[in-house]
């Protein structure tokens, strides 16, 4: 049989038919899953196309996949029918667009159906009629033929929309405070209906509180001395959404619905995707755009008024352009050499801190000997004297020592406030130019040399502004945690512990042992010092020690403190 628009026919055999549905955006009510169903299952009745039910239905439902986009073979529930011809006879869509958007898509399907032999239905086609191509007969070429007729009909259709669509958000970019209503906003933000003093039309952008929340958090735990990887760590571990999925529960709480209730239409969908997981890429990337400061983004570049000054999507902003800047401070990579090491793997203590007085090499942990020697021979190198020692003598003494002089002291937090600065929006703006120059010798209309020279003043006009505005210098704040390197080291792991010993600028240098039968560290072989910006702290609390010290027992001199210094930002990392 060839095509026809059958109503009410019934074959005579019973046919195994899978139930076809298809969605672009998950949460479209006007093509819902539910209503696709329905149509499927009349036009299935009709025709004596059997689904099955229970754990044999045969339905293939694929949400938030585009048809322009992704081909029937591609799809992941439908290209897994495909796949598997001989379980079924005939597939049942709602409608034509739900099955292809193109010709070449349609011609593939054809040719598929006319191999294997399928019958392809659609309940409601052009003219609300009801299309059956039935390909069990070879010889028949009418199908095919009717089929590539529509085919480029929703083709032509499918690329008008697009450009209509394209002209429209175009220009709905360039408006004040407009954002389009179906599409994705930043994290950090809701869609929101306009309000009245602006228009009342259409939609703009406000502060999405949970995801304002969660990026206060981010932001805090920076200031704090955290690394992106730490809050990474931490957002996954309390079970904070990342900002794809955030939308997700939005949309799904905004409809009334939750996962669960489409699980079960895509829990055999090959291949699953992994859940979404917060990285440091992620926060980074969230903390560098420009739409934290309520300025519309395309293409990864502002969207400018005629002025030349970034168009803004909502009246609320969630950072300022000086808490921007201060943010960009924290999240800009520090040179390796700042940044302690981490050995997670090591039960070292004293890695790094270490060091043989007879090369100046470092001395490594012997698991299996309990004890910390030179390392010399390992890397071909002399020593005159390569020293050996017990490690538990030398954790204990560096312990001691390190809470002796550096444990009373105070640590603070050390924050960075940048200030405001034009040169970084300057700069942007300057290559912005720069590229915007080198598309001119591209205009052969006038049309689109006025366009081009519109541009061109616009950004003129900006930069003219922002190099009117005054440079304010940047300041530091040292606030106290209220806790002592005492308090942290007590709370500290191996590993912790380590890292402040490393931040410190700790050094402990061990000379070679003299023979007998010593039970306890011999304190002429070890010399312990820390070297960086604690020393004037550490010097000031050995001194006032002696004072009291002296006022108490005059007839004693005060005992040598030992020398202590900090690495520059210790304290802040401590904290």
């Amino acid at each position: 049989m060839g095509s026809n628009t059958t109503v009410g026919t019934v074959f005579a055999e019973t046919l195994r038919g899978v139930r076809c549905v298809r969605l672009s955006v998950r949460t479209d009510e006007t093509t819902s899953p539910e209503r696709q169903r329905e149509a499927d299952d009349i036009a299935a009745a009709a025709l004596g196309i059997d689904f099955g039910g229970g754990d044999a239905l045969r339905e293939a439902v694929d949400l938030d996949v585009s048809a322009s986009k992704i081909g029937p073979f591609d799809r992941p529930q439908l290209g897994g029918w495909l796949a598997r011809p001989d379980d079924f006879d005939a597939l049942v869509w709602w409608r034509f667009d739900r099955a292809i958007r193109s010709m070449a898509d349609m011609h593939d399907l054809a040719k598929w159906a006319r191999t294997h032999r399928k019958m392809l239905v659609f309940a409601e086609g052009i003219g609300g009629g009801r299309l059956v191509f039935d390909f069990r007969n070879p010889m028949d070429p009418t199908s095919e033929l009717m089929m590539m007729m529509l085919a480029f009909a929703a083709q032509v259709e499918t690329q008008s929309i697009s450009d209509r669509v394209t002209g429209a958000q175009a220009a709905m970019r360039r408006m004040e405070l407009r954002w389009r209503g179906g599409g994705r906003p930043p994290y950090g933000y809701l869609p929101s209906p306009m309000p009245k003093e602006h228009g009342g039309s259409g939609w703009t952008l406000v502060p999405d509180p949970d995801a304002v929340n969660v990026i206060e958090r981010i932001i805090a735990e920076l200031v704090s001395g955290k690394t992106l990887h730490a809050i990474a760590q931490g957002l996954n571990r309390d079970g904070v959404l990342p900002p794809s999925e955030h939308w997700k529960a939005y949309k799904a709480r905004n409809k009334g619905t939750t996962d669960a209730d489409t699980r079960d239409a895509t829990e055999n969908a090959e291949p699953k995707k992994r859940p979404a997981q917060w990285v440091s890429e992620t926060i980074r990337n969230m903390l560098k755009n420009p739409t934290l400061l309520g300025w519309k983004m395309h293409a990864r570049k502002p969207v400018r008024d005629d002025q030349g000054n970034p168009v803004m999507a909502t009246t609320q902003p969630i950072l300022t352009r000086e808490e921007f800047d201060q943010v960009a401070v924290l999240i800009t990579p520090k040179p390796t050499a700042e940044k302690a090491p981490r050995r997670k793997d090591s039960p070292a203590l004293l890695l790094r801190v270490i060091h043989c007085d007879g090369c100046g090499g470092r001395m490594y942990l012997n698991k299996s000997s309990g004890n910390y020697g030179c390392s010399s021979y390992k890397y071909g190198t002399h020593c005159d004297a390569p020293a050996t020692v017990r490690a538990t003598w030398v954790d204990e003494y560096v312990t001691a020592e390190f809470l002796r002089t550096a444990g009373p002291v105070q640590i603070a937090r050390v924050t960075e406030i940048p200030g405001y600065d034009p040169q970084p929006e300057i700069d942007a703006t300057v290559a912005e130019m720069e590229e915007h120059d080198e598309q001119k010798g591209r205009r052969k209309s006038k049309a689109g040399m006025a366009a081009w020279q519109r541009r061109a003043d616009a950004l003129e006009a900006r930069l003219a502004e922002l190099e009117s505005r005054e440079k304010r210098e940047p300041r530091r704040e040292v606030v106290s945690t209220g806790r002592t390197f005492a308090d942290e080291w007590q709370a500290a792991d191996t590993e912790g512990k380590r890292a402040m010993l490393i931040d410190s600028g700790a050094h402990l240098a061990v000379k070679r042992g003299t023979k007998g039968g010593w039970r306890t560290l011999d304190l002429r072989r070890v010399e312990f010092t820390i070297t960086g910006d604690l020393e004037p702290v550490i010097e000031e609390l050995a001194a006032v020690a002696a004072e009291v010290e002296h006022e108490n027992n005059p007839e004693h001199a005060p005992a040598p403190g030992a020398r202590a210094r900090l690495q520059q930002g210790a304290i802040s990392a401590a904290a």
